[in-house]
């Protein structure tokens, strides 16, 4: 399967994964102003920068070969896609109860920052090929890999 690897040496802390996450996940996904100018929530991306200090490195789904996610969620909304092998959320069966935040050894499951009580996670960018941080990271600090977690 493959992943996204953060390279923490690499990052230096601009958001722009944040940014292009979010962007691919709206409804104008080739129009930054449009994306953040009117909608009210503006969109939730998928992953977060974390930063200590001068160390920054974008933190997302790591679609484990052992889901803890998958196996704690009560209504079955978590997944791994049996084509792709990603792990997914479907967020008409999600009921918002967190068990997969707290389950994440990564912390990479957070509450949709949108206001709707269901989660957001990194579903691979799979609709659009390259996943939106990676192909905009002006750092390259973020890369696809094989294998991993």
């Amino acid at each position: 399967m493959k992943r996204i690897l953060a390279r923490n040496e690499y990052c230096i802390g601009c958001h722009l994964c944040e940014v292009y996450c979010a962007a691919a996940h709206s409804p104008y996904p080739h129009d930054l102003i449009k994306v953040f100018k009117g909608n009210t929530p503006p969109p939730s991306p998928r992953v977060r920068v974390e930063e200590a200090g001068a160390v920054s490195f974008a933190l997302q789904c790591r679609h484990c070969e052992d889901p803890h996610c998958t196996k704690a969620c009560i209504t079955g909304a978590m997944y791994r896609d049996p084509a792709t092998g990603a792990v997914m959320s479907d967020p008409e069966r999600c009921v918002g109860c967190w068990t997969c935040i707290l389950v994440c050894p990564y912390g990479a499951v957070f509450r949709d920052a949108t206001g709707r009580k269901v989660i957001s996670k990194c579903d691979f960018c799979l609709s659009l090929g390259e996943p939106a941080c990676v192909q905009h990271c002006p750092n390259r600090a973020l890369i696809i890999t094989e294998g991993g977690a």
